[in-house]
């Protein structure tokens, strides 16, 4: 579903057009050039006559001097100098997203470091992923914007332009950097990492402080959930942790459990796992105790298995989102699908087996990697009720596998091809009129 439009104050631009346009065709005459190589006077009045609409979804204090070259390059035709300058301003402000975050803290999630530095070196296409990952875009900001990157790339005067788009064009990139990338209604709604770290350490929480930290927890965005939970486990395994330090991370846990992810579930596995194979006898104690009383002990006895798939998903899934994955993928597909020969899929680790199969056979709107297709359709033909139960809902979700089946034909038709991969007696009486429905509606 889209955003609800939020506008600020409205920007007033001024009426210079009628004294501006005359100058341009001046300006191209003194060289001998002709008006049609940048927009006509139709297309700046038409672009002008819709900036301020856009620009009022900036708050103010994001109205910057990039914003402000962008209006003037507008101003004069020169929409390909227009695109760059605001594709620049969305730049700055999604490493401003990061930075706020905590760079200690994406550090954490990334499992490498990560400083300013690297913040600073990473490619538009790598700061895109690292905000979809870390939740700072939203599906259908990533998706806009890393169309808005293309075309940016494309159609702008950073590079060679292979044609001019036009003003209606113009004003769709804008409309998409100001909402998705610039504007302030998908901020940040998270909590301070730091002083939530130092109160649990402090002494034991009183009520009112727990029920207030809960509250923040509940409220914040899923991937600093994904940090918060194992950071706290971490604590209550620390041999140097205090007894009220312990009880706070434990209670914390407990009374958030229903907001557990597969992904939280997953890393609490992995990090009882690092424990295990360490030999790190008094975490490994501790870490049996935190999920005997988070009554999560189940999830243990597949922790070898799952990390295992785990891992395999997400190789093939770099691939497959990587640079010439259709060449690539095959090594890595094979890998999983001998993996998922030799032993079932953990529960916890299904739903992401099914994405990364299900995202790899459907491919991307240039194709698939037919080479890999094979290992592909063995793995569907093999789902479980369950890995079905996953697939028949793919479409449901905002992930890029549903978007793709949303928007391109070619993924679309992979997707059916998919569903028929399935016997038709694996299927529930449920999932067959599930089916059914599904294939109406494609």
């Amino acid at each position: 579903m889209s955003k609800e439009l939020v506008l600020h104050d409205k920007h007033n631009l001024p009426a210079i057009i009628d004294s501006t346009l005359p100058s341009i065709g001046n300006v191209l005459e003194s060289f001998g050039l002709p008006r049609d190589v940048i927009a006509s006077n139709d297309e700046i009045e038409c672009a002008w006559r819709e900036l301020p609409r856009e620009i009022s979804r900036i708050p103010f204090e994001l109205r910057d001097s990039l914003i402000a070259r962008m209006c003037i390059a507008t101003s004069v035709g020169l929409f390909d100098g227009a695109i760059n300058y605001m594709w620049n301003a969305v730049v700055l402000n999604l490493r401003a997203r990061v930075k706020s975050f905590g760079l200690g803290y994406v550090s954490q999630l990334l499992n490498k470091k990560f400083e300013e530095a690297d913040l600073y070196d990473l490619m538009d296409s790598e700061l895109l992923d690292l905000c979809h990952k870390l939740e700072l875009l939203s599906e259908d900001g990533y998706f806009f914007l890393d169309q808005c990157r293309d075309i940016r790339n494309n159609f702008s005067s950073a590079h060679p332009s292979i044609a001019q788009i036009d003003d209606r064009e113009l004003i769709t990139f804008i409309s998409r950097c100001c909402k998705h990338g610039i504007s302030s209604d998908y901020a940040l709604q998270g909590i301070n990492i730091t002083d939530f770290i130092d109160t649990v350490k402090a002494s034991k929480l009183s009520q009112d402080a727990l029920e207030s930290w809960l509250e923040k927890i509940e409220n914040t965005f899923p991937a600093q959930r994904s940090l918060l939970i194992p950071m706290l486990h971490g604590l209550y395994c620390d041999p140097t942790s205090k007894e009220p330090v312990r009880i706070n991370a434990l209670t914390i846990c407990q009374q958030t459990k229903p907001l557990f992810s597969n992904e939280i579930e997953s890393t609490l596995i992995e990090q009882h796992s690092k424990y295990v194979s360490k030999g790190d006898e008094e975490r490994t104690k501790a870490s049996r105790l935190f999920f005997q009383y988070m009554g999560l002990l189940g999830l243990l006895t597949n922790a070898e298995r799952h990390s295992i798939v785990r891992n395999a998903c997400a190789s093939l899934y770099n691939v497959h989102q990587g640079f010439n994955n259709f060449y690539n993928e095959p090594p890595f597909a094979n890998h999983l699908y001998e993996i998922t020969q030799s032993t079932s899929v953990p529960g916890s680790a299904k739903e992401e087996f099914v994405q990364t199969v299900i995202t790899c056979y459907v491919g991307n709107p240039y194709g698939v990697s037919n080479a890999a297709v094979p290992y592909y359709k063995l793995m569907i033909e093999n789902f479980s009720p369950k890995e079905i139960e996953y697939m028949l809902n793919i479409t449901k979700g905002k992930s890029i596998v549903a978007n793709r089946i949303a928007d391109f034909s070619r993924c679309k038709q992979r997707y059916i091809q998919a569903l028929e991969l399935i016997d038709v007696d694996s299927f529930s009486p449920t999932q067959k009129q599930k089916y059914k429905r599904l294939r109406q509606e494609l």
